[in-house]
This record gives C-alpha cells, sequence and structure tokens, in this order.
C-alpha cells in the first residue's frame, strides 16, 4: 500500500503516533495519491487498524484500566510509573496511562476512518469492499465504546484526518451522541459483515456482540442512576429489550463457530485461539519480531523464579510450563479470591495459583511468589519473552452473561447456570426478584471474566464503584464515574476547555 507522509510535530489531538512499541515512525495525513489500487491495499489498510490495538500502552491499558482500579487486582509494590494513582484513585489529567489509552483508541479511530475514506474505489471488489468496510465500522465503535465507559463525553471524529484543521474535533454533547455513533457503526458492521470467524478479525457476530454490550451499559447505568448516563435520552426497558436481542443471536444462532467451552483450561490455551469461546481476540503470536506482534502479557502477571522456568500444578496433577522471568506486575488480590470464590469454583481451582513447582511436580523451595497469581495468561512454548498470550476482548461467556442479565430471571437464569455448572457450582433458584437476580449476574461476571479487563465498567454501570469493601470507598459516585481526560488533549484541542 503507497501512502504520502507528512511529519507534524503533534500528539493525540492530532492523531499522531510516537510509539516504542511497534518502532512505528510518525504519521501525518493520509493522501488518496495511489491509495488503494487493489484489495490487497485495502486489507493492509484495514489490518494497519486492528494493529493499534497491539500497541503496548493500549494492550497493558486494558488492564491498568479495568482491574487495577477495583477489588480484583493490584500492582506489585514496586511498580514504577504512575499505576497506583489508579491503584488509589487519585488520577489526575497528567495520570500517563490514561494518556496513553486515549492516545491508542484515537489512533485506531483515525485508521479506522481512513479505511472508510478510501475504501469507495471500483479497484476493490464489492463483497471485499463490504467486509473491509464491516471491518472498520466495527473498529471505530469498539474504540468509542472504550472510551465512553473510560472517559465519558468524548471529541468525535467521523472522518479521516486530512488537515490540520481537522485535528480539533468537537467535544460530543452528551453520551446520546457517542451512543448513537457506536450503535449506527455496529448496525453498519452487522449488515455489511457475515458469520466468518478469523483469527485476530471481527466478523458480524463480534459487531453483535459489542452492540448488545453497549446497550447493556446505558440500560444498567440508566437503571441506577449513574453520572452522565443518568440524564440519557433512552427507555431503560427498550435497552435491557435491545441489549438481550442481540446477545441472544449471539449465543443461540451461531452454535457452529461460537459456543461455551467445557474445559476452563481449554479457553485460555493460546494454541487454540479460534476455540468455540473467542468472538474477538488480538492477533499476537510468539513467532512475531517486534513487541506487539509477540506478547509479554505472561510476564505481567506471573511470579519470578530467578529467570528459570517452573511449572503450574493442577487439580489433575498436570503440569503446565511457564515464564521464570516473571515480574509479577500484576497480582491476584487476597481478599478477592478468598471471599469471592467458592473453594470448590474450578476458576479458582484452575485458574489461580499460589505455589510453582518443578517439572518433576515438586513444589520450589524457596517460594517466591508475593500473592495469587492467574494462568489465564500462560504460554508454555514461549521463546524468550515472546508468547502468543493475548488479551480476550470479547469472548462466548462474557456475551451469555450480557444475555442473563439483560433477559432477566425468566429467560436469562438457564444460561446463568450453565456457566456456574461449568465451573462446578450449584445453580441459582428460580423465582429470584429482578434487582437481585441481576445483582448476581454482576457478582457471576466478577467471577467468569476476573483479569480480563472488565470489573471496573461493570461496577461504574451499576454505580458500585465506591461500595465499602471497593477501593473507591469514601469517594462519591460522581467522582469515579470517569476518567478526567488527559491535559495534554486539552492543551491541544480548544474544543475540550
Amino acid at each position: 500500500m503507497k501512502m504520502k507522509k507528512y511529519i507534524l510535530m503533534m500528539s493525540v489531538a492530532a492523531l499522531f503516533i510516537t510509539s516504542c512499541s511497534l518502532d512505528e515512525r510518525s504519521y501525518g495525513f493520509y493522501s488518496n495519491d495511489n491509495f488503494y489500487k487493489s484489495e490487497a491495499d485495502a486489507t493492509s489498510a484495514l489490518l494497519y487498524a486492528y494493529n493499534a490495538l497491539t500497541f503496548l500502552e493500549y494492550s497493558r491499558g486494558i488492564f491498568y484500566l479495568g482491574d487495577i482500579p477495583t477489588e480484583t487486582m493490584s500492582p506489585k509494590t514496586d511498580e514504577a510509573g504512575d499505576v497506583y494513582q489508579l491503584e488509589n484513585w487519585i488520577c489526575t489529567n497528567q495520570t500517563e496511562q490514561l494518556e496513553y489509552y486515549f492516545k491508542f483508541c484515537y489512533i485506531a479511530i483515525n485508521r479506522a476512518n481512513s479505511v472508510l475514506a478510501y475504501i469507495d474505489t471500483p479497484s476493490v471488489p464489492v463483497e471485499a469492499k463490504k467486509r473491509i468496510s464491516g471491518e472498520a465500522y466495527f473498529l471505530r465503535a469498539w474504540n468509542y465504546f472504550n472510551l465512553m465507559r473510560n472517559f465519558g463525553k468524548v471529541p468525535i471524529h467521523k472522518e479521516a484526518v486530512s488537515e490540520l484543521s481537522m485535528t480539533t474535533a468537537p467535544m460530543a454533547e452528551d453520551l446520546d451522541e457517542i451512543f448513537e455513533m457506536i450503535r449506527s457503526d455496529c448496525w453498519k458492521a452487522i449488515s455489511l459483515l457475515s458469520v466468518n470467524k478469523e483469527f485476530g478479525r471481527a466478523d458480524k457476530v463480534a459487531a453483535e456482540s459489542l452492540l448488545a454490550k453497549t446497550y447493556l451499559t446505558v440500560a444498567s447505568a440508566k437503571e441506577n442512576k449513574a453520572y452522565l448516563y443518568s440524564d440519557m435520552d433512552v427507555t431503560v426497558s427498550e435497552m435491557y429489550d435491545s441489549s438481550a436481542f442481540y446477545a441472544g443471536k449471539v449465543i443461540n444462532d451461531y452454535k457452529e463457530q461460537y459456543d461455551f467451552d467445557e474445559d476452563l483450561r481449554h479457553i485460555y490455551d493460546v494454541n487454540y485461539p479460534d476455540g468455540p469461546e473467542h468472538i474477538f481476540i488480538m492477533p499476537i503470536e510468539r513467532s512475531g519480531t517486534q513487541e506487539g506482534n509477540y506478547s509479554k502479557l505472561p510476564l505481567m502477571f506471573l511470579p519470578s523464579n530467578s529467570s528459570i522456568p517452573f511449572y503450574i500444578k493442577y487439580s489433575d496433577d498436570s503440569l503446565q510450563k511457564a515464564n521464570g522471568n516473571g515480574w509479577g506486575v500484576f497480582l491476584c488480590n487476597d481478599d478477592f479470591v478468598e471471599n469471592s470464590f467458592s473453594a470448590v469454583d474450578r476458576r479458582r481451582t484452575e485458574l489461580i495459583h499460589r505455589n510453582i513447582y518443578d517439572a518433576s511436580g515438586n513444589p520450589i523451595v524457596p517460594n517466591q511468589v508475593k500473592g495469587y497469581y492467574t494462568s489465564k495468561y500462560v504460554d508454555p512454548d514461549f521463546i524468550g519473552e515472546r508468547t502468543s498470550a493475548r488479551p480476550y476482548l470479547i469472548r462466548f461467556s462474557d456475551i451469555a452473561l450480557v444475555y442473563a442479565e439483560a433477559a432477566g430471571p425468566v429467560e436469562g437464569l438457564p444460561v446463568l447456570n450453565r456457566i456456574r455448572t461449568r465451573a462446578g457450582l450449584i445453580p441459582l433458584p428460580e423465582g429470584l426478584d429482578t434487582d437481585v437476580y441481576r445483582r448476581e449476574v454482576i457478582k457471576e461476571r466478577a467471577l467468569e471474566l476476573a483479569f480480563e479487563g472488565n470489573r471496573l465498567y461493570d461496577l461504574r454501570r451499576t454505580a458500585s464503584v465506591t461500595l465499602t469493601d471497593m477501593k473507591a470507598s469514601g469517594l462519591s459516585e460522581m467522582e469515579t464515574a470517569f476518567f478526567p481526560i488527559p491535559q495534554r488533549e486539552i492543551d491541544l484541542n480548544p474544543n475540550l476547555q
């Protein structure tokens, strides 16, 4: 793909990149000269948009923003940087992690906008054009969904940046405007895409899943009077019904491609990214030559064993090899593991650990593990620090729980109990009050999706961030509803003042 690149010294508001993640050069405005001369050109541009999700500052931000501020996970005590601002709810518009995440969401949006701007060319076949456009709409919606959940009202960019004046987009008037854009983009993606499961890319089912999650976020946030969501011009029952409709399609209509995986460990086996649970997952492989193409994610979750590989032992006494040079950055909180999970819950006994073993299955002494760690991110075939471990962006059980919550206790309970039964728990009884039932679903989401970057958003949409057992207790829900927009963006865009 041929592009003209104009170097401009700008940051996020101008939607330009400077990153150590993939050794990528700064880029500026796209030119349509010699652009999209073939389907291969258009596909390369689309993959470039997907590529924005693999930057370190984005992929690790999933956990920094989605888990660290909650009761589920904490950083190691000597972790560098401003992570403790997130941990202790003292982050400001100067917090670097927020700046990084905000920036890379907009980089992805601009790349998706560029695909849409130049795809309408006779040189690209109609069917290819539909798929590429559909995926670009999905990616734009995906990033606005995450921006809305994290920052609330944000600037709206609907076109590719082609001149300087376009870098200072106006702030959305309200959450309704962002919601309508996400919903419209998802509808377009659904109409253009087919069920076409492919590692690292989105299809119709991913778009339906995202739409279901968006409707549920708005429904529950409006119902629970979450800050800004409570002002939205929507009807709670209609939002729940719409969420249940699209989530129901995902869990019922595509069984050949997407379904529950009855083996919990198999869900997290890096060698099966096309497993039935995986609706949308990052295209990361250990064979990559630069970080971002491969992953160091296991090192963030695994403890150190003085750089000597160790083994994780499971309940059937099987062993799984793991990197021994883990950094132990992300620690599973003791209270969460011990007080939230039942002792017989397979999600605890199979996926959360406190010991490490040698190749013969003997405990390693002295044990250097500083706390609980999860084995959701392990690659036994690692090559040095290079692994194929990936964040789980959308998986089937997440959407099943979306359906269970949105549909309510009559239609939703069997789906909720399917997940509980897989975990080795007894089913919940019939006849639960709707409010009580939905609180049970939120609890189940905390266990099922633990350490996957989802928890904060469930707490926010249910106005539960400041409950007494949460890290933000003592603050108001309004203070914790959204992160501040980074000051650097405010300085660059006068419309954010």
